[in-house]
This record gives C-alpha cells, structure tokens and sequence, in this order.
C-alpha cells in the first residue's frame, strides 16, 4: 500500500473514535536556539520547543507517529527515535549521514514510523556534531488499550532525564578538541530534569522537586541522555525495584543504586514509605578507569512528601564512589528477561555470523595536532575508524549509488594481540567508510572485546534497527572456547544499548530481520566522534513485506 494512502486511512480513522481508535501521533519540533541559565551563567542553547530537556514524546504500541521536525538554528539537525525498531523504515531512524542527510537551516524533514511489538521508555536526541548535549527527551510507549503492566500499576508516573551541562557551547568544545588531537572539556555538571541541583560555587541554583504522597507508588522512567557519561542514580532511604530496561521488560527486583550509561533507560517502582520529609535523589558519575577525566560533579533532586515544609531538612545519600565496579556488575548482573508467556525471550540459538568486534582507541598522526604532538586520538571497531560520508548509507544502497561505502567490513580483528594486556607498538588505526553485510533473517553473534590501547574503557554500545540479547560478559579476553559454555540462552536482558566492560567483553545475539543500513556505535559522544562506529547493511527479504519502505513522507 502507498505510505501516503496509509497514513490517509489512518488519518480518516480519527475523524470517527466511535468507529476505530485513533492510532496517529502528530508532533511538531521545532528547533530553536534559547537563552538557558544553569550555575549563574547564561548561554545560548539549541532546544526543540524551546524546552531542555525537550517535550515528552507519548505513543501506543503499534501507534504510527509523525513528527514534523523544522530547523530554524544555524546548525544542521537531525534527530534519533532511540531504540525504535523502525521496522522497514529505516528513513526515520535518524542519524545523520547514515539513513538521512541532515536538515538544512531553514527546511524540515517528516519523520513517519509505526512504533511495532515495543512497550516502555526509550529517549529522543539529536544524531549529528554534539547537539544531543541538549536536544534530548523521553518518548514513552504506553502498552495497547487494556493490556495491563506486568506488575502492580503504579499510582503515579514521572520522567527522570539524567545529562549534563557544559558553561561553554558544546560545539566549540568538541571543534577545539578535534583542533588539537586530545581529549575534549568535560562537563561542569550533570543534571536531572534539565537542572544540577544546588551547587558550592552557586547555591541559589534550583533543583527538579518530585511530588509524592504516603503510602503511594511511583514509576520513574529513567533516562541517561548525557553525552560522555555513566551514571549512577539512587534515592536517599528508599530502595528502588526495577520492571523495565530500554522498553524490555524484566523480572523485578530491588536495589537501593541503579547504573544507567548513556542510551540507555531503566523503569523503576519507588514506594514512598518513609516518614514526612525531603529525601535527595543523586546522579554521579560511575568510571572505573581512573585515568580518564570525569565530572565529579553530583546532580541532586529531591523526593518530597506531602505536607513537608518547605525548609524542612533534607536525607542525603553518599553516592557510590566513582570507580564502583562491585555496585554496577551487581546491578548489571540482576538484569533478566522477563520471560513469559506473553513477553517471551526469544534469543537465537543457533548462530549464522559469528563475529568477534575490538573496541577501542588508538593514535593516528595529524601533523596540524600541535597539542597532541603531532598525533590525534581516535577511536575504532576492528581497528577501523569510520569515515563518515557525505551522502547517507542508506540513501546509497537504496538507489545503488557507489563510492559511497564498501562491505568489507572485518568480521575479525586484523590482526591478535592481548586485547587487555600490554598494547601493540603500533597504535595506528586503518580509516574508511565500511559496512557487514547480512542476509535477511541471519541469526547474528558479535563479541564486542575492550581493548587496553591508551586505557581501557567501558563502552556503552548502541545497535540502531534491532533490540538483542545479552547471552554473556566478562573481563579481560573473551575465550571462544570455554566463555560460550556460560552464556545464558534462557533469559538473558533484552537491550538496545550495551556496556563494554573495561578490560573486558560481552556478547549479544540479535535477528538481522529489519532490512536497511544500521547504525552501531558506542554512545560516549567523544567515541563516536573520534570514529567508534560501523554499520550493518542488511539485506532485503523476500517480497515487499520483508523489503525497506519507500521514502515518500519526509520532503521538506
């Protein structure tokens, strides 16, 4: 059927509730600069609406949602739909240079995608330069009409958006870092709801203040959009039970700290138990490669009971210690697939492309770098940093224009060395824009392994397209032979974004059963900037149910 004839019927649908529910979502984003106070200092913000974080995005499952997006700042934009399957529609995913060339100042660009067999929080944010520092916000994907939570309904629902904030305009710190080849500024704060929280050097400055009432209960729905960061979150004398990850859910438990990497959402049920008060919520950094520079700055808010003065005292809490392994892997290790009947785990057993990713940085020359003397750190996936094109990849395979990028993406390392011992002598990286081709329905396994070139880093890793399962993780390197006994094929989490460990590996297993060309990066900004990025083109199926949509809905 026509996309335009579709959406038509759709719309018509609307026009009569009595006879068919509505199931189209419109929005308009506009994106519009704003001038943003935030610890005593005012700066010039890129906004959608003119709101940071932006507006709150709400859809059903199997609801088609269009969003108009129009460009009035002087950057190029584009915007990601995080974790949305995009099945067949590949035009709406969003990064640009990948599935869209960007849109210009002063055009618009429709983005038209039906929300297919997903329920939960996932987040909305810019995908090109830096802009996601403050182009960010949730899209929450309520379950269909009379399909209820798989736990006790909460009383009440809040959204919890975690980032960071920079004095300076992020754009200017990520040119002068490309400038010199090192290491760019780190933030001067994170924030919750788009605010830090009071802080030593600017006291007057607020905080997000959640409402809540005795013997009530609370979904929050948990969102890092931070650019470069980890974070740990927890609430000063309540313990939070986590239902849901990247709009999968799990089976419920308790814990009083919650680890959260950038990309990624966490669904927790807080009681409010406690006496009368003011309880602080906290979100600090977790890094546990102690060379690497970090905001040590800690976000507060508060819980706050009904019927507490105003100037009544606050509970603090001491947030995990920055390096705090043992609490992440803690949390890490209690995340399962929920598993029933109704939201089964479907993890492939039998394995088609089994392929092995190094991730990780390394040191290429740049004569003009004279900072970094005359090198540049970059970053890579099998020792390919990827070169971004200039026409977007899809575009490219959709109407066969070549040049644009190769398939010979490595399945394997180049070469083998201690991925987490003593690097190689030589840290150069090769460059160019590359893809792993698929064939429609290939069950896929990548072992994503950490190297120690330069420092080892946890790598919060997004795959575009598809959810997959974590099947197994562990550090230092991954044995092919003796690692895959372990993997968990029952149960394991269900995820669209995924932390490397530092000096370690982890394993997911996904179907290539969305055709088009996917995006996987790793979600720390400074990565992919630095080229920590690849692609899967996956291929068309059989007849035009199994094959990549038209783009017909998105003219500017």
């Amino acid at each position: 059927m026509d996309s335009w004839l579709r959406v038509l019927i759709l719309v018509s649908a609307c026009l009569f509730p009595a006879l068919v529910e509505c199931r189209v979502r419109h929005y308009q984003f506009n994106v519009m600069m704003k001038n943003t106070t935030r610890l005593c200092s005012t700066k010039s913000i890129v906004t959608v609406n003119g709101k940071f974080p932006g507006p709150t995005i709400y859809a059903r499952e199997d609801d088609t949602v269009l969003i108009r997006v129009i460009n009035r700042v002087k950057y190029n934009v584009s915007i990601h739909w995080h974790g949305v399957r995009q099945l067949r529609t590949g035009w709406a995913d969003g990064p640009a240079y990948i599935t869209q060339c960007p849109i210009r100042p002063g055009h618009s660009y429709l983005y038209n995608f039906t929300i297919t067999g997903q329920r939960g929080t996932l987040l909305w944010h810019a995908h090109i330069l830096w802009l996601r520092a403050t182009v960010h916000g949730a899209l929450v994907i309520l379950p269909k009409l009379g399909v209820p939570y798989p736990f006790p309904k909460p009383d009440h629902e809040a959204v919890v958006v975690l980032a960071e904030w920079w004095k300076s305009d992020t754009e200017a710190v990520i040119n002068e870092a490309l400038k010199s080849g090192l290491a760019p500024n780190v933030s001067d704060a994170h924030t919750i709801n788009g605010h830090p929280g009071p802080v030593s050097n600017c006291p007057s400055t607020g905080g997000f203040s959640l409402n809540v009432s005795p013997g009530k209960t609370y979904m929050l729905r948990l969102i890092n959009a931070a650019l470069n960061e980890e974070l740990f979150f927890k609430i000063a004398g309540h313990k939070l039970t986590v239902v849901e990850v990247d709009a999968t859910y799990v089976k419920p438990f308790k814990t009083d700290t919650v680890v959260i990497a950038p990309g990624q959402t966490t669904n927790v049920i807080v009681a409010a138990d406690q006496g009368a008060g003011k309880y602080m919520m906290a979100a600090s950094t977790f890094m546990d490669t102690l060379v690497v520079a970090v905001d040590n700055m800690t976000a507060t808010a508060t819980l706050h009971y009904s019927g507490t003065l105003a100037n009544s005292p606050t509970t603090f809490t001491n947030p995990p210690a920055r390096n705090a392994t043992p609490i992440a892997n803690n949390f890490l290790n209690s995340l399962r697939s929920l598993n029933s009947k109704k939201y089964p785990a479907k993890v492939p057993q039998k394995i088609d492309h089994s392929l092995f990713f190094t991730v990780g940085l390394g040191i290429n020359p740049c004569p003009s770098c004279k900072a970094g003397n005359g090198s540049r750190v970059v970053a890579s996936i099998n020792n390919v940093t990827f070169v971004m094109p200039t026409i977007a990849l899809l575009q490219a395979h959709f109407f066969k224009i070549k040049g644009v990028f190769t398939t010979d993406f490595p399945g394997n390392p180049p070469f083998a060395f201690n991925y987490t011992g003593t690097p190689p002598a030589n840290l150069a990286t090769t460059t160019g824009t590359k893809a792993y081709r698929l064939p429609y329905n290939a069950t896929v396994q990548v072992v994503l392994q950490d190297t120690g070139i330069i420092t080892p880093e946890n790598h919060p890793v997004h795959l575009h397209g598809f959810n997959f399962f974590v099947v197994g993780r562990g550090i230092g390197n991954f044995n092919p032979k003796t690692d895959p006994k372990n993997f968990n094929l029952v149960d394991p989490v269900e995820r669209n974004t995924i932390g490397v460990p530092s000096g370690g590996w982890v394993a997911i297993r996904f179907t290539a059963d969305n055709p088009g060309v996917w995006f996987m990066h790793c979600h720390l900004e400074v990565h992919t900037t630095w080229g920590l990025k690849m692609a899967f083109l996956v291929e068309n199926g059989k007849g035009p149910t199994e094959s990549i949509l038209p783009n017909s809905l998105t003219k500017t």
